[in-house]
């Protein structure tokens, strides 16, 4: 990471910093990636004056995250360290699906809303935990824009995540706003420990929900082979891909239903090419 010394660190705005606390004091610069991914690593290392502005840096950094296209996947690792034992060990064990949800845009939200918002974010919260309860799942965590469930029925996880789009088309948002989530599935054991889940398919999970656009419902073929849609939904292949930090290439499929979206751009990953030898 280069080093921003105090006279550059100076020049910097106000908005470059994830936290400022009540006299002045900038911390956690999140200008540029590597100062992003520092600042993740940080996050929970820093002394905040109060959880209110913790939770405002918070969503400051995970905006910052998302627009360097960061999967800010410590945090998820981390998701419940502050949690009791006994909200560990209700979520289910073994092969697990987990579901993982992110609003689009984010930011250009926040800029067109401003302190409206903090009130859509509340609904689309409301949106999700409805649906995820309603599915018999745990909810596990949710940080800013982020939502992370899981079920122990992958048919179940399917049933959420498509509930979730159904509800998000139909709920009136202020000033006219599109608001939109974008939802991964997959299915794998990930071990659970007192902190919460760890493992590649955590991993999997969340790099399948950035993969995607507002109103996509994407799923991997690990959950694929276990559901086969429904009497109102099919499973579209869309080919395998190459998602960052994973060694191998994931067969992604879209959610298609009647009254889902189905047309959306590219994929925000590379699609895997293999190589042909000769």
């Amino acid at each position: 990471m280069p080093t921003l010394g105090s006279k550059a660190r100076a020049q910097l705005p106000a908005s470059a910093f994830a936290y400022i606390d009540s006299q002045g004091r900038r911390r956690l610069p999140i200008h540029d990636e590597s100062h992003v991914r520092n600042a993740l690593a940080r996050f929970d290392q820093t002394a905040f004056e109060d959880d209110a502005s913790r939770e405002r840096a918070r969503e400051r950094l995970l905006r910052a995250a998302k627009r360097y296209r960061i999967v800010p996947l410590g945090f998820f690792d981390g998701q419940l360290k502050k949690a009791r034992a006994g909200d560990v060990g209700r979520l289910p064990r073994g092969a697990v699906t987990l579901l993982f949800t992110d609003i689009e845009d984010s930011t250009g939200l926040l800029r067109l809303l401003g302190d409206r918002y903090a009130a859509v974010l509340k609904d689309v919260r409301g949106i999700i935990r409805a649906s995820v309860r309603d599915a018999g799942g745990h909810e596990v965590d949710a940080r800013a824009d982020e939502f992370f469930a899981a079920f122990k029925d992958p048919v179940r996880a399917l049933a959420a995540a498509t509930g979730i789009q159904r509800a998000m088309g139909t709920h009136a948002w202020p000033q006219g706003a599109t608001v939109c989530v974008r939802i991964g599935l997959h299915t794998g054991r990930p071990t659970l420990t007192d902190s919460g889940y760890v493992g590649i398919a955590v991993h999997t999970a969340a790099r399948i929900c950035s993969a995607g656009h507002g109103g996509q419902i994407l799923v991997s073929a690990a959950t694929r082979e276990i559901v086969d849609g429904g009497a109102d939904v099919t499973l579209r292949n869309l080919g395998r891909y190459t998602l960052t930090g994973l060694a191998d290439p994931v067969g992604l499929f879209q959610v298609q239903s009647a009254d889902l979206g189905a047309k959306f751009p590219a994929l925000r990953v590379r699609r895997y090419r293999a190589s042909v030898r000769r």
